[in-house]
This record gives C-alpha cells, sequence and structure tokens, in this order.
C-alpha cells in the first residue's frame, strides 16, 4: 500500500537544534519510520509552517491512504481549537479516497508555548476532530494517548517522539480491518 503523509513541520522531520532549519535524519522521522515498521512506502508531503488549507482539496491517494496531520501553525496563529475543526472539516469535506485524520499530540510548555491556554487548546483538538473525521466519513486517530514527547520548544517533536508517534500510527493502522488487512497483503 502506497502511503501520502499530510501535514507540517513534525511531518516532514524538523529538528529545532538545528539553526538553519534542518531535519532529523531519515531514521527518525515518523514518517520513514512508519514506512520500515510497516513495509510499505510512505511518502513524506509535509511542509514548514502548513496550516489547514482554505480552498485546496487533500491529494488524492489513488488505490493507498492519505494521512492528514495538520492544526499546530493553525492555533500557533492565534485561531482557537473549534475553528481549527471546522477548518479541517471544510478541508476534508473536498477530499476523497482513502484517508486518516490524526490529531497533532498536545503542545508542552517551552520557548515557543508559553501561554497555558495554547496548551489547552491543543488538547481540546482531538475530540472536535474525531467528530470532524467521522462527519466526513474519514478514519481517525487520536494520538494524545502515544505520549509523544516535544523538544525544547514545545512545539517539535523530538527523535523520541518521533519514535512514539510512528509506533502509534502503526498499531492505529493495523487495528483497522481493512487497513490491516491491505497492509498484510504488501508482500
Amino acid at each position: 500500500m502506497r502511503i501520502l503523509c499530510y501535514g507540517d513541520s513534525n511531518t516532514w522531520g524538523f529538528d529545532p537544534r538545528s539553526y538553519f532549519g534542518g531535519r532529523y535524519p531519515a531514521e527518525s522521522r515518523w514518517v520513514d519510520l512508519l514506512a520500515r515498521e510497516l513495509g510499505c512506502e510512505c511518502l513524506n508531503l509535509g511542509e514548514n509552517g502548513r496550516r489547514i488549507p482554505l480552498r485546496e482539496a487533500p491529494p488524492d491517494p489513488g488505490g493507498g491512504l492519505l494521512i492528514v496531520q495538520l492544526g499546530v501553525n493553525d492555533l500557533l496563529s492565534g485561531l482557537d481549537a473549534g475553528e481549527a475543526a471546522r477548518r479541517m472539516e471544510a478541508f476534508l469535506a473536498r477530499g476523497s479516497g482513502r484517508r486518516v485524520l490524526v490529531s497533532p499530540p498536545p503542545l508542552s510548555p517551552g520557548s515557543w508555548v508559553a501561554s497555558a491556554g495554547l496548551i489547552e487548546a491543543s488538547h481540546a483538538l482531538e475530540p472536535l476532530y474525531g467528530r470532524a473525521a467521522a462527519r466526513c466519513g474519514v478514519l481517525f486517530a487520536g494520538s494524545e494517548a502515544w505520549g509523544v514527547e516535544t523538544a525544547f520548544d514545545g512545539v517539535h517533536f523530538s527523535e523520541a517522539g518521533h519514535r512514539r508517534f510512528a509506533a502509534g500510527l502503526a498499531a492505529y493502522l493495523r487495528s483497522v480491518p481493512e487497513l490491516g488487512a491491505a497492509l498484510e497483503k504488501r508482500g
């Protein structure tokens, strides 16, 4: 199965320790870890700073799967969780094919996250995204229980966080009957 991973800097693999905006090595990024874990092709469509598109449709996964993980940059730019969820629902409604919406892991106190309100908003995304996904007929994975660690900035995954995210997502995908069966047929 071919999986398109559409997201922001955490999908891209941004390393916040990098002065010039570099990435973690491939063996530490969740998209590459997921590909290795599942034994399938995972295309990284992450982009630093990406917010939920207002007019674009999600990429068409063809016969594969699209994983969408966005929303943090929307919160960082001042949107509340409810508006981010409404934008996500409108974005998902413009797409087609097999899709999974993954809620971003909650933010943590850090150099980019000084506001308790921002942390609360990030926790509020998961149930709102779950309802939006259900209304759009899209699968939903809540990442809060995966214990994804962030780096010092409170936003970007640490290398350990990337491993936890990939492991949680792989377990989720295998637990969905039609996806688990497709993943088993990959060889």
